[in-house]
């Protein structure tokens, strides 16, 4: 890429940074990263601006959005940041998990992954080291007829069933 941006006449340079840094180009980098970056947040940034409902677990540091909503019967362990306006319901949200806005997640287990906006979780089963991209849909293969498994995989995708 440099080369094809020197060859086309764009400036290109260098700058030495201090601290880490960490390539996050495959998915296993970017849920390091998001690992490294959750666990070095200072805890005074971990606010919780949504409604927790009075049964529900935070333990850890964890952040939630303006507008979010955590139900009864719902353990959330930091490190972990929800989004605004999502919504979290007898599930179990583990360490190293970053939700983004307008989630909604009900009657699973996610740990260690990256949840994007507006992405609906509802499959009774546990979700670990993953990536959810915009807009995904997660339920569970006995929600419908026939039964099976039903995907969309992008390019360079790897499932796990």
């Amino acid at each position: 890429m440099n080369t094809w941006l020197i060859q086309n006449g764009a400036k290109v340079g260098w700058q030495e940074i201090t601290g880490w840094w960490k390539d996050t180009g495959k998915p296993e980098d970017l849920l390091e990263g998001n690992q490294l970056i959750l666990n070095e947040m200072p805890a005074e940034e971990m606010k919780v601006c949504g409604e927790v409902h009075r049964n529900a677990r935070l333990q850890g540091k964890v952040a939630v959005g303006a507008g979010t909503r955590i139900g009864e019967n719902v353990l959330v362990r930091g490190p972990v940041t929800i989004g605004e306006n999502c919504l979290i319901e007898n599930s179990y949200i583990g360490p190293f998990t970053s939700i983004g806005k307008g989630v909604k997640i009900k009657d699973t287990e996610i740990e260690h992954s990256i949840i994007m906006d507006n992405v609906d979780v509802c499959c009774g089963e546990r979700i670990v080291d993953s990536i959810i991209g915009v807009n995904a849909k997660i339920v569970s293969s006995l929600a419908s007829l026939p039964l099976g498994h039903r995907m969309v995989v992008g390019d360079n995708s790897m499932v796990e069933i």
